[in-house]
This record gives structure tokens, sequence and C-alpha cells, in this order.
């Protein structure tokens, strides 16, 4: 007996991006930590992204959302800051399609002080070409 295999087009990688791990608070900023995990937090993201819309808009919230999502879990566990964050996205494509790929890392912590909000580290540099 023989079995065949459907024909289906592979995702292909358009493009990837990382930054590296970035400490997100300062020497000079009033940071009162309690504790620091003493690993590294990492979660990997897939986003379909649909035919009509702006594919660099859509990495940026991409990470965005990975972020907002890697901090919402640490907070499950008592942390409420991560101390350093990196991502890496890579955008891939079939056909018409886009998907991506966000994995962000960070190192979670707790700290007294509540701290203004944070953006990812280096996002306004992000381009991929599609």
């Amino acid at each position: 007996m023989t079995f065949f295999r459907r024909k289906e087009t592979p995702w292909e990688v358009v493009g990837s991006q990382s930054v590296d791990p970035i400490p997100m608070y300062y020497d000079d900023e009033d940071l009162d930590l309690i504790y620091v995990k003493n690993t590294n937090v990492q979660r990997k993201y897939v986003i379909d992204v649909k035919k009509d819309q702006d594919l660099q808009n859509e990495l940026q919230k991409a990470i965005v959302f990975a972020r907002a999502q890697l901090l919402e879990e640490v907070k499950k566990n008592g942390y409420n800051i991560l101390l350093l964050e990196s991502w890496h996205i890579t955008v891939l494509r079939k056909a018409k399609l886009h998907r991506v790929e966000v994995e962000y890392n960070g190192r979670p912590a707790i700290a007294l002080n509540t701290l203004k909000e944070r953006h990812p580290p280096f996002i306004q540099v992000l381009k991929i070409g599609h």
C-alpha cells in the first residue's frame, strides 16, 4: 500500500531580527528590589497576520503583545517587573499570508516601588522586508 502526501506549500522565512538582553532599569533610578529570579523566562508566541494589514505595524504590535503576555504570566507568580528583556522575531510567508513568531525573554523580579510602564527595548529599529 502506498500513501501519498498532499503537497502543501511550506512557510518560508522572510526575515528575522533580535535584540540581546537589555537592562530595563539603571542605577540612577530608584529601584528597591526584594527578589530577582535566578533564571530568565522565555515564551514563544505565533501570530497570523491578515492579508490587508500593514506588516511593519503588525510586527511592532506582536512584540508589544508578547511582552504584555509574558509580564502578565510572571505577575501570576508574584513578580512585578522584568529587569532584563530581549526578543527575537521571525516573519514567515506562505503565498500572500504572513505569520509572525515572537520569542520574548525576561528576568522577573519583585520591586517594592511602582515604576513607570516600559516599552519593549529597541522596538523602533524593527525593519523586516517582505
